[in-house]
């Protein structure tokens, strides 16, 4: 029997009942076990973030006590791998990933991913994000591949496949869920969940694109976001949810709302009275799947009884769920097979290290690194708050941050921290590593001047919350530091934040280095030892003074289990740093938003009491090698790019060709510039090759103002590259 008809026979036997079951995703973790139960003999279409017997005993419930016997999907957050699953394997966060570039990399550890998760029996995760992180105050930055629209796009269906593989009925085969649609990133003040001020061409240009290779790529689900538009929120807003999504990006899977959002209707954006108002204009709207607000349940169920919502609606949204449960293969095996002894095995263990080492970014580099162990070091010294703190190194999403009912917050072995990174590189060598914490990244200090000393230091220092007894406590942990870095023939310095300031509820309103880690910089900078800076952090952070006073600066973002090895390998050149930023970095907090392409116009283009230019740019990132492009050229008909890329220096490495286009005069303002291709070339020292890249149409189209897509005639400036920064990009200017 096709699915259609199998299908369609199934809810012509449904109740309103069960079909309002059906689009209900139970959260066990709130409801407990004997309520949920309850919901799985009534037929629930879903349950969310459970694991091991009490998953298997409400399939069975679902399999074998409900009416209709429908299977249930269950859900989980394996955003970085199977993260809520101490025993398995984390990679690094998408925006660490993102530093790679590598669209096979990305798909393969999605495949892991998939394995694992399968594993475990599950069928469905919420991944991968597509938002866009175009102000870095946002706290859920680290969630996402960064700033670019094109980079997320590629990336993001990258994972899509390596999550669903050739057929979602497959064992190791898990439905993938684009998220958060959309525009979520872009709200006002980088403020989680608020409302986005942008219009429907704005929507269309910048954020709908990663959705669209998302939706080419098969996605089977896609979560629709927290925020609002303009006013209206995603829940009820059903232009983007049925016009745009359905309509124009010819989505065929199911929607599933974020946590409890068609009660936040209610209770957080205030635009229903009560939850008959709210269920019904959220089912309108095209929301399928209810994730965790139950009163939906009784509400729609009341709406269809007195006739203010008709059964149709329904009927449209447990179609679309029980579609994507029949593709999943989920009548003939109600529970994913996976591969048995398969979550954190060494072959997985192996992608993570890989994926760690391709995510680790290098900044700056005074001829410094990488380090030559046949100089004479006697001494290294470890120091900072995240140099061994594993909660800091994995981020959010983890086991530490979302646990499971029945699962145990300690930290689970294999991992390597930076320290130990170090340690187990340098074993053998007969060079003393010592370490110390250096200071907290929690707490805030105000500190005046500059001085010479600890003993000055502490004199002026005070706390925000007046406990002097605790800056003095703090102090003495800078003291320490500055000891155990005396007479060490390098320092390696690691800063950031942790996991307490990113995520839901955590955006910021100060991007500057927290606690005393500046001053805790300055103290080891009296020392007057080379100093390298490694930025374990979530986002990036505003360190021009940090950068000043070193002599190299790696970004590492969040870098999952191994990712301690990762750096110490190329601090000490056992491999040539490759990662570029998928995101800019700005040099204080109020020069956000400093995404590259941004729009001509400004007066002077700089505030007056700021740099004109970011910190880092976005797809900057150095190597122990240097590349020469030239003899660009472009090919108009095939609109294809080819360009020669030389590696001018003595070791091999591998280069991300970056392909930028300006369409210097167009009917709408467009951006300055615009990612529109990228590939990764490994090249021997020495070494010369061309290179070709394919643009697509998408890269040279104008969104309307009526929303239409369309390439206007004229010049376009094609730009080939090592980062978005001007001075590392050789032009050509085409007529189309």
């Amino acid at each position: 029997m096709e699915s259609n008809e199998f299908i369609d026979n199934l809810i012509s036997k449904m109740t309103v009942e069960q079909k309002a079951a059906q689009m209900l995703q139970v959260p066990v973790s709130v409801v407990g076990m004997e309520e949920a139960r309850k919901w799985a003999r009534l037929g629930a279409g879903s349950f969310l973030n459970v694991l091991g017997s009490d998953m298997e005993e409400l399939s069975r419930i679902s399999c074998e006590e409900s009416d209709l016997k429908i299977p249930v999907i269950f859900g989980i957050d394996a955003v970085h791998g199977h993260c809520l699953n101490p025993d398995a394997t984390i990679f690094p966060s998408q925006l660490a990933m993102a530093c790679s570039w590598n669209r096979k990399l990305l798909e393969k550890v999605a495949q892991v991913t998939a394995a694992e998760v399968a594993t475990e029996g599950i069928q469905w995760t919420f991944s991968p994000i597509l938002c866009l992180a175009r102000d870095s105050r946002w706290g859920r930055t680290d969630e996402t591949f960064g700033e670019d629209k094109y980079l997320a796009g590629e990336l993001g269906a990258a994972m899509v496949k390596g999550y669903q593989g050739d057929d979602l009925s497959g064992d190791c085969s898990i439905a993938s869920c684009a998220k958060h649609y959309i525009g979520y990133g872009e709200s006002s003040g980088a403020r989680d969940s608020y409302d986005t001020e942008i219009t429907m061409r704005k929507i269309r240009e910048q954020f709908l694109p990663p959705f669209r290779k998302a939706t080419e790529a098969g996605c089977a689900t896609v979560m629709i976001s927290y925020g609002s538009i303009d006013g209206t929120p995603m829940t009820i807003n059903k232009t983007a949810l049925k016009d745009v999504l359905r309509d124009e990006l010819k989505f065929d899977g199911f929607t599933v709302t974020d946590w409890d959002t068609v009660n936040y209707l209610i209770t957080r954006q205030m635009v229903c009275r009560d939850h008959s108002d709210a269920s019904r204009l959220a089912a309108l709207a095209g929301n399928d799947m209810i994730m965790s607000s139950l009163e939906f349940y009784e509400a729609v169920i009341g709406e269809v009884r007195e006739g203010r919502l008709d059964e149709s609606v329904l009927d449209e949204a447990v179609r679309h769920i029980l579609t994507v449960k029949y593709r999943l293969g989920l009548w003939d095996s109600p529970l994913k097979k996976g591969i048995p002894g398969s979550i954190g095995c060494s072959a997985h263990h192996e992608a993570a290290l890989e994926a760690a080492r391709q995510s680790v970014v290098l900044l700056k580099n005074d001829g410094f690194l990488p380090i030559n162990l046949k100089r004479k070091i006697r001494k290294i010294a470890v120091i900072g708050p995240n140099a061994d703190d594993i909660r800091a190194q994995y981020g959010d999403w983890t086991y530490f941050t979302h646990p499971v009912p029945g699962i145990e917050k300690e930290p689970r072995r294999p991992y390597v921290t930076l320290l130990e990174g170090v340690r187990d590189r340098l074993e053998g060598t007969g060079i003393e590593v010592t370490y110390s914490y250096g200071c907290s990244v929690n707490r805030r200090y105000y500190y005046k001047g500059n001085y010479p000393g600890i003993p000055e230091f502490m004199a002026m220092c005070y706390a925000d919350n007046d406990h002097d007894a605790e800056t003095y406590k703090e102090l003495p942990f800078i003291n320490e530091a500055v000891s155990a870095a005396r007479g060490a023939d390098l320092i390696i310095l690691a800063l950031g934040d942790n996991y307490d300031q990113t995520g839901e509820y955590n955006d910021r309103a100060d991007l500057n280095l927290s606690g005393m880690q500046e001053a805790l910089v300055r103290m080891l900078g009296t020392l007057h030892i080379p100093m390298i800076t490694v930025l374990i952090a979530s986002k990036p952070l505003t360190i021009p003074k940090v950068v000043q006073k070193s002599d190299a600066v790696i970004c590492a973002f969040n870098g999952g289990m191994f990712s301690g090895q990762a750096i110490a390998e190329v601090i000490f050149g056992d491999i040539n740093p490759s990662g570029r930023l998928p995101i800019s970095f700005p040099v204080m907090t109020g020069q956000n938003p400093v995404y590259y392409d941004q729009l001509p116009g400004w007066h002077d283009g700089r505030y007056v009491d700021c740099p004109k230019n970011p910190l880092f740019a976005f797809g900057e990132g150095l190597s122990y090698t240097w590349y020469d492009y030239s003899d660009l050229k472009f090919d108009v008909k095939t609109k294809t790019l080819s360009v020669n890329v030389t590696n001018k220096g003595g070791m091999s490495g591998v280069e991300t060709v970056q392909v930028y286009v300006h369409d210097e005069v167009s009917s709408v303002i467009k951006p300055v510039k615009t990612l529109c291709g990228f590939t990764r070339v490994e090249l021997d020292a020495g070494q010369s090759r061309t290179v070709s890249v394919k643009l697509d149409d998408e890269a040279f189209e104008t969104v309307l103002p009526d929303g239409t897509r369309v390439i206007e005639p004229g010049m376009f400036e094609i730009m080939a590259g090592h980062s978005s920064k001007d001075e590392d990009l050789i032009k050509v200017t085409v007529e189309l």
